[in-house]
């Protein structure tokens, strides 16, 4: 619940995290002990060898990072299934159609909410609710599933359709005023 609401107020304030060098990052610190890796690429191969001993491209080292956060990603979502239901084949399933599906649909997606100014922000709030609701629930407090679904819903919506209106009245706006959401 912490974590949730932490990462809500970062993106409602706009901190951002430092750019972190990828030589230093766990993953790839993990796969280059794992496998004997070079430094360069071979085309499009995984191992290539040198000075007769088999070595990992870091082409290998992209593939292992891309799969450690399948598996982050399906774990960091399952608070946030839990926030609309405590069924456990639900909470199974949609993660399993996430991993499936979002990284084939995530070109796509991507460009999609590139217009969608007021998305973010609408994500944060869902964040900070069901991180919200996940206190109240410790604390003894109910919030049914219907009021989570309209919360997340509602939030999410709103954003979108802020997002629409804000296009729709910047294309009315002379080409050489600015082009925001205001914040």
């Amino acid at each position: 619940a912490g974590i949730l609401i932490y990462g809500s107020y970062n993106i409602l304030t706009g901190e951002e995290e430092e750019e972190e060098d990828m030589s230093e990052n766990w993953i790839v610190k993990l796969s280059s002990d794992l496998f004997d890796s070079t430094d360069f690429f071979d085309g499009d191969k995984f191992f290539t060898i040198v000075e007769g001993v088999k070595k990992a491209t870091p082409l290998l080292l992209c593939l292992v990072a891309v799969e450690v956060s399948d598996i982050v990603f399906a774990v960091d979502s399952i608070p946030a299934v839990f926030g609309v239901t405590e069924d456990p084949f639900i909470v199974y399933t949609s993660n399993i159609f996430a991993i499936l599906g979002l990284r084939s649909l995530f070109t796509v997606l991507s460009k999609a909410v590139q217009g969608l100014c007021y998305l973010e922000p609408a994500i944060a709030i869902v964040l900070g609710f069901i991180g919200t609701k996940f206190i109240l629930e410790y604390v003894g407090i109910q919030v049914s599933t219907g009021i989570s679904l309209a919360v997340v819903t509602g939030v999410i919506g709103g954003g979108v359709g802020l997002s629409i209106l804000q296009k729709f009245r910047a294309s009315e706006i002379p080409e050489d005023a600015e082009d925001s959401c205001g914040f």
